[in-house]
């Protein structure tokens, strides 16, 4: 890892000595000291709200950044969380980390196969200081688990984190399941997509862009109470063509079928050795899973904005990205009978094929 690269904060020059400080400790492994960092933090007069989201957030941001440009290892970047992690413990062990609850309960829990649990660890430890009793339940929580839970205890609400666009249909899932329950949802994370738009659209009662803003928002008061008479499902009548399902349900075989077919459509693949195949197999099964996403949203920009993303993504590591439009073009082959699935995977194409197609942005 490169410890000259810093992360990016805001605020007072004394947050971000800290967040160079922790960001050296990360870069180079250190738990010990990533841990002395921060609880001299809060023996230096810094509350600890502050050092969780304005020093902690923020260097893991940057192992984000890091990782996106091939800077840092898959496996540095999982080390580099699980000090942070350890980091956000050791403070909520701190005696500033305890106080009394008098606002209410909350269950935080991320969204089944979401394995990011980072920000929903930092809404938790933002919510227990702000006077909140938080059940926190981790990374990749089923709805029936989450519900059994919900069961025996008294919660006001319910807030769920996703990182990952693609775990959308399962948090939906989620929020339904707790609102027929009587239960509201504020839902964050950055699969939500831009100002919430998919929060939104699959019925939350609330979103927030932060564990900052989570806190806020509860802060306004009670969540508003779900209409037990309305079904969020409702509100996706472009799920009855059954495009979606399907392409779900044979996802395997549609990326068996590609991977074979690539090979004449992109002769550089010929040299690739088992590595590079697996690796291959592995980008065309996310492919799949934003396809089936976007279809599952109605929403065509996620898709162009993932792909363009995996564009710069497979560049940075030294990938042609002129592989992707013709697995594109396989897939729509496959999926000759799903009009959707070939107008969003067109798309896919002229995204890569404009002079904007080196820019990945968040969708619009």
């Amino acid at each position: 890892m490169n410890p000259s690269t810093p992360p990016r904060t805001l605020g007072h020059p004394h947050v971000r000595e800290l967040t160079d400080q922790l960001w050296n400790a990360v870069a180079t492994a250190d738990e010990y000291l990533a841990t002395d960092v921060v609880l001299r933090a809060l023996d230096d007069g810094v509350d600890l709200e502050t050092v969780l989201l304005d020093v902690i957030a923020a260097v893991q941001g940057t192992v984000g950044e890091e990782w996106a440009a091939n800077r840092i290892s898959v496996a540095q970047e999982h080390a580099a969380t699980a000090i942070n992690e350890r980091a956000v413990t050791a403070l909520a062990l701190h005696p500033a980390a305890r106080t009394t609850p008098h606002r209410g309960r909350i269950t935080v829990a991320c969204v089944d196969g979401e394995w990011h649990a980072l920000p929903a660890r930092l809404v938790a430890e933002v919510l227990k200081l702000r006077g909140w009793q938080v059940d926190y339940l981790g990374a990749q929580v089923p709805a029936h688990h989450l519900i059994s839970h919900l069961h025996t205890t008294k919660a006001d609400a319910v807030a769920l984190s996703s990182s990952i666009a693609t775990r959308l249909p399962t948090a939906h899932a989620a929020v339904t399941a707790c609102q027929a329950i009587g239960l509201p949802v504020l839902v964050g994370g950055a699969a939500f997509g831009p100002n919430g738009r998919y929060a939104h659209l699959l019925g939350a009662q609330a979103w927030a862009p932060d564990a900052r803003g989570a806190a806020d928002r509860l802060a306004q008061g009670p969540l508003p109470r779900p209409q037990m008479d309305h079904q969020p499902l409702d509100d996706l009548p472009h799920l009855a063509d059954q495009e979606y399902t399907l392409v779900v349900r044979n996802n395997h075989a549609l990326v068996r079928a590609v991977l074979l077919a690539l090979e004449d459509a992109f002769p550089a693949m010929r040299a690739y050795d088992d590595i590079q195949r697996e690796r291959t197999a592995e980008d065309l099964a996310h492919i799949v899973d934003f396809l089936a996403t976007a279809l599952y949203l109605g929403d065509e920009d996620l898709f162009t904005w993932f792909i363009a993303w995996t564009a710069e993504i497979l560049q940075a590591r030294g990938v042609p990205a002129r592989s992707l439009p013709p697995a594109l073009d396989l897939f729509a082959r496959e999926l000759k009978d799903f009009p959707r699935a070939r107008r969003i995977l067109r798309r896919g194409v002229e995204t890569l094929t404009t002079d904007s197609s080196t820019t990945a942005g968040t969708p619009a």
